[in-house]
């Protein structure tokens, strides 16, 4: 399935549709389900591995800067927010995507959260702002999952800062700054996921 360079949703037309939905999880919108885009090429991160990885975050999501790049149907995201995270930009190039993370933002009344429709690595390339935690979930087999640590790698970062990576099972294979240190890895099915700290 195509998906764009700069979310998980592929193009699409204006005819698309908000049928399918998301759940959060747990905290203080705990159970809320929002509309999802739908669109071909939208991978929303499961339930399954969306749970183990804020298993992983729980001692360390609170208060946090986040940065959700490529964030699709905002899965990621908006599970931060629900946990404590104190501020959420969430990065979505494919337009009729970011406006549904939008309306998505009305419906939790989020004012700590910004939505930005725009490419996500030339927003890593430009970023002059300090995230304690980004979420790299990206389309699958184009490389941009080592394009955006390139990019992090430069800027971006604050110190001790967390770092989780979500690609292809088949494709895992990842060059990483000598100061990222691996906590947590796990494979599910075709996905294989990673959480990194930043030293």
């Amino acid at each position: 399935m195509k998906k764009s360079r700069g979310g998980k949703a592929a193009r699409t037309s204006s005819t698309n549709k908000a049928s399918s939905q998301i759940r959060i999880i747990a905290g203080r919108h705990r159970g809320r389900k929002l509309p999802v885009l739908d669109a071909e090429g939208l991978r929303p991160t499961t339930d399954r591995v969306k749970e183990t990885v804020f298993n992983w975050l729980m001692p360390y999501i609170q208060d946090t800067r986040c940065l959700d790049c490529f964030s699709g149907a905002g899965s990621l995201g908006f599970e931060a927010l629900s946990r404590g995270a104190q501020q959420i930009t969430m990065i979505e190039l494919n337009r009729s995507a970011a406006q549904q993370l939008s309306a998505n933002k009305t419906l939790l009344k989020a004012d700590n959260l910004d939505v930005l429709n725009t490419d996500a690595l030339q927003f890593l390339a430009s970023n002059q702002d300090e995230f304690d935690l980004v979420f790299i979930d990206p389309p699958f087999r184009q490389g941009l999952a080592q394009k955006s640590i390139d990019c992090l790698a430069k800027q971006g970062l604050a110190t001790s800062a967390l770092v989780y990576i979500e690609t292809e099972s088949e494709s895992s294979d990842l060059t990483v700054p000598d100061t990222w240190q691996l906590l947590k890895e796990k494979t599910a099915g075709q996905v294989t996921y990673r959480l990194f700290q930043c030293d």
